[in-house]
């Protein structure tokens, strides 16, 4: 969700002697919670942002506090449209969304799309559920410290949170922080402490608790866009009284904002800055103690006892997956629902299945469960050759069992409180380009620059001015009465007119080279 604008209006005397007032901002502003004490009227936007190259992917406004539900429909529908244009699956695709969304309903409808996820969430009851509560009893994954306010909290990772009784299931985080005097504006506080909510669906052998975080909190933002934004463009004033108008506006400032990105990045091409966003994790073996030395300093000596060294801790691996057997019905198998690289089953229907549950079992062996969504399995064609009926209410799920491969992978009779995660192998990698400099370099050019218009396009300019005017009756010389195709008229160049030639100095040859205009030789 972007930023909102509010809108002052006078405030006009309503008695009965005289008519309802008629206000201009009517059609494009509706009474809405705007933090303001005299803005009583307004209208909000969501933007859709590309994190890594600092472009605006989207803009959609509505009156008042908008219809986020509607907005964000539409938000996934150019994410989509973006991802089908480039090539990109929608596994590979991150979305990141504010505390607006941190409801389930909207959650549904992101997960719909098959995209990942990073949210905040305000469901605070999901902290009575019994798993989460018995994962805030044991000690937790990890502590994050902000780098400017220096504030420590605590990470819990519950795996498998389910949504709805029902399904689906996803990642919850929280994130836990002492109190302090003052009320914290986000959290909810139970017994002296701030309890604060996170979900996603990134997988935890690739995103730890600390990297989703990272990712909300740091990377994934978009305040510091906005506010360059309103600096440079101020895409939120009013320019139009009707919605039409106003978006047009907000649509013009996106595009304006993405060319002097793409002319920057041509005018001196950066190398993407890339950085180390979480490095990988390994299994390091605990140290070994090393026996005291005998001190001989006396004529009784006794000797030192020796420590015992303490036993290697082999980091812990499991072999390849083991796939249920075929049913009696000779539906489909475990092992027709074939693997891939991201974690995730895909189905002979080519839909995808998700990590449910982690479960150790008492062998020492790790079955994992993997489900579908019951919106991709109501109308498969395949449903009953996969779920074995067509009447069922349950979307369909795999397990596989995970035995340990190393050699100290020993039966173990106790079940651990947690399941075990398996090391992430890889670190994240994170490349973006620079936003302000880029932007900088392009408007210090065009300001030491010349721009030459050519003197015959001038001179027609000069003669077209001095002819007499037209003589307009009243409701021609009234603008808003036009219709667009009399505006359109008015405005059209005519066929005949020499063709505009704009000579701009200083530009590089790759760059003209780059968008096909034509070089001129310097004198």
């Amino acid at each position: 969700m972007g930023p909102n604008k509010a809108a002052r209006q006078r405030a006009l005397p309503q008695t009965r002697d005289l008519p309802a007032p008629h206000r201009r901002f009517d059609r494009v502003c509706a009474k809405g919670y705007f933090a303001r004490k005299r803005g009583q009227v307004g209208r909000t936007r969501t933007t859709v942002l590309q994190p890594y190259t600092h472009q605006w992917i989207g803009t959609f406004s509505g009156p008042g506090n908008g219809e986020y539900r509607a907005e964000l429909r539409q938000a996934l529908q150019a994410i989509t449209a973006y991802a089908a244009a480039f090539a990109l699956p929608l596994s590979h695709i991150i979305v990141r969304v504010d505390g607006l969304y941190g409801n389930k309903a909207p959650l549904n409808e992101i997960l719909s799309q098959q995209c990942g996820v990073i949210g905040r969430s305000k469901e605070y009851s999901w902290l009575d559920l019994p798993e989460v509560q018995t994962r805030l009893q044991s000690a937790p994954d990890a502590q994050l410290t902000h780098p400017e306010s220096g504030s420590v909290r605590d990470l819990y990772d519950c795996l498998a949170v389910p949504l709805t009784p029902a399904g689906p299931v996803v990642r919850l985080l929280v994130a836990t922080h002492p109190t302090s005097d003052h009320k914290p504006a986000i959290g909810v506080v139970r017994k002296e402490t701030v309890y604060e909510l996170f979900y996603t669906t990134l997988p935890p052998h690739a995103f730890t608790a600390s990297d989703v975080l990272q990712v909300y909190l740091h990377r994934g933002s978009f305040e510091t866009v906005l506010s360059d934004e309103d600096q440079e463009q101020d895409p939120d004033r009013w320019v139009s009284r009707s919605p039409f108008g106003q978006d047009c506006w907000q649509i013009l400032s996106q595009w304006m904002w993405n060319l002097r990105l793409e002319l920057g990045q041509q005018l001196s091409p950066p190398a993407m800055r890339v950085m180390e966003f979480a490095p990988a994790q390994a299994v390091e073996s605990a140290p070994v103690a090393e026996p005291a030395p005998v001190v001989e300093s006396a004529p009784v000596a006794e000797p030192a006892p020796v420590v015992e060294s303490a036993p290697v801790v082999e980091p812990l691996s499991y072999g390849p997956p083991q796939w249920a057997r075929r049913s009696f019905t000779k539906g489909f198998a475990g092992s027709d629902f074939v693997l891939q690289p991201d974690g995730t089953l895909r189905c002979p229907a080519d839909h995808p299945l998700t990590v449910q549950e982690r479960r150790p079992e008492r062998n020492g062996s790790l079955r994992i469960v993997y489900g579908a969504r019951l919106c991709h399995c109501r109308p498969c064609p395949l449903r009953e050759q996969c779920q074995e009926s067509a009447t069922t209410i349950k979307p369909r799920q795999v397990s596989a069992v995970f035995w340990p491969a190393s050699s100290r992978s020993s039966v173990s009779s106790e079940t651990p409180e947690k399941p075990a995660l398996l090391p992430a192998p890889h670190p994240v990698i994170w490349g973006d380009w620079e936003r302000c400099s880029l932007r900088r370099r392009w408007f210090q050019l065009l300001r030491s620059q010349t721009v030459l218009l050519p003197a015959e396009t001038v001179q027609r300019a000069k003669n077209k001015d001095s002819k007499l005017p037209e003589r307009q009756t009243r409701a021609q010389r009234a603008h808003w009465r036009l219709s667009w195709h009399e505006r359109l008229a008015r405005n059209a160049r005519p066929s005949s007119a020499p063709p505009l030639a704009i000579t701009l100095h200083g530009l590089p040859a790759t760059f003209a080279q780059c968008f096909g205009f034509a070089l001129v030789a310097a004198a």
